[in-house]
């Protein structure tokens, strides 16, 4: 396998300051420093580079700024516009929690650029997948709004430019960050062209957003799945729900493309989440990915990095996520697994298997998930 990487040191001039978690310093927050900072990407990279995984078993995929067509696709000119006039004075939010600097217009379109230069290797076989390691985020931004973190909606501008420019038909958007991807869901909700599943903890962030009801409208009913998980699911649960449900539907489904919006914030260590994963968890997730991509669209994945916040563990998830896309072995061994493994909540609970039989049943109804045989 050759896998692809996008790196570049711009991400990590995207700083939010000064702030305490995801506040601005003021009144009497102290100041701090703001859950969306670099230390966890660039101690992922960190770890790629001094382990020589980097060097000996990446192909270097360049990014580029996405241009303000390709941003168009998906978002409104009067938020592009926003977003520019922000980044042009001193800044601000260009939404709700989602602060952007002076300048930081180019780094937000680098960052949607990035996966689109992933994309584009893959369909041309330059690579067979590829792992874009971008920043600022982007599931949950809107077509007129930033949300949670996220300036231009990575994913979906990717997808939209893989069926506008590079002959892809069908996109297949996966989710596990443990936030509701909520920007995907809502720019293709009437679009039977882009299946989304977002595999998320259930009521967490944006609120209210995610509920398993939500399966589509219009020409896109039935192309929208939702599996929101209870607090405290660990890989016991995750495994059921994508072996049960996720990857069943991407397989009916038959995408031309699949991209995974690749969050590590339902790792067990997590500030901004309350689930129990552990590495060899998104090894697993990407494994089963990756084989149905090898499958059903020759082998054309591509990930991008969302969101993570715990420093010590993010970047043992992404080598685990690294060496499952490409198939080698790096080497390195997380310290904490036999800590994470070894804890009880990795086994799934009744309440837990509950809930994903229940988003089963809907999967069935709208059509998304056979009867069983």
């Amino acid at each position: 396998m050759t896998t692809g990487f996008v790196w570049h040191e711009r991400y990590m001039w995207h700083e939010i300051a000064p702030a305490a978690g995801v506040f601005l310093a003021r009144g009497f927050i102290q100041p701090g420093q703001h859950f969306e900072n670099s230390e966890t990407k660039r101690r992922f990279k960190n770890l790629l580079d001094v382990s020589g995984f980097s060097a000996d078993s990446l192909t270097t995929i360049k990014p580029r700024l996405a241009t303000r067509e390709e941003l168009l696709r998906v978002h409104t000119v009067a938020y592009v516009d926003r977003v520019q006039a922000l980044s042009d004075a001193e800044g601000g939010d260009a939404g709700e929690f989602a602060l952007l600097d002076h300048g930081g217009y180019d780094i937000a379109a680098l960052s949607a650029g990035g996966v689109i230069a992933a994309v584009e290797a893959v369909v041309a076989g330059q690579v067979d997948n590829a792992y874009a390691l971008v920043r600022p985020p982007g599931h949950h931004a809107e077509a007129d709004l930033g949300r949670g973190f996220c300036i231009f909606a990575n994913g979906a501008i990717a997808a939209r430019h893989a069926q506008a420019a590079l002959g892809i038909g069908k996109v297949a958007i996966l989710d596990w960050d443990v936030h509701h991807g909520n920007g995907a869901q809502k720019i293709f909700y009437d679009d039977p062209s882009v299946l989304t599943i977002s595999l998320h903890q259930d009521g967490n962030f944006p609120p209210g957003s995610g509920p398993v009801e939500d399966t589509g409208a219009g020409a896109g009913a039935g192309f929208n799945l939702n599996l929101p998980m209870h607090a405290g699911c660990g890989h016991d649960a995750y495994m059921a729900a994508i072996d049960e449900v996720a990857i069943p539907v991407l397989e009916a489904f038959a995408p031309d493309l699949i991209l995974v919006s690749c969050g590590f914030d339902a790792g067990a260590m997590d500030p901004l989440g309350r689930m129990s994963l552990h590495s060899g968890s998104f090894r697993a997730m990407t494994e089963r990915v990756k084989a149905l991509a090898e499958r059903v669209c020759g082998g054309r994945l591509v990930l991008l990095h969302e969101g993570g916040y715990s420093a010590p563990t993010v970047p043992f998830f992404g080598m685990a996520v690294m060496e499952a896309l490409s198939g080698l072995d790096s080497g390195v061994e997380d310290p904490f697994l036999p800590i994470l493994t070894a804890d009880p909540v990795q086994a799934i609970t009744g309440d837990q298997r509950a809930a994903i039989d229940r988003i089963k049943a809907v999967a069935r109804q709208v059509g998304l998930l056979r009867e069983p045989a």
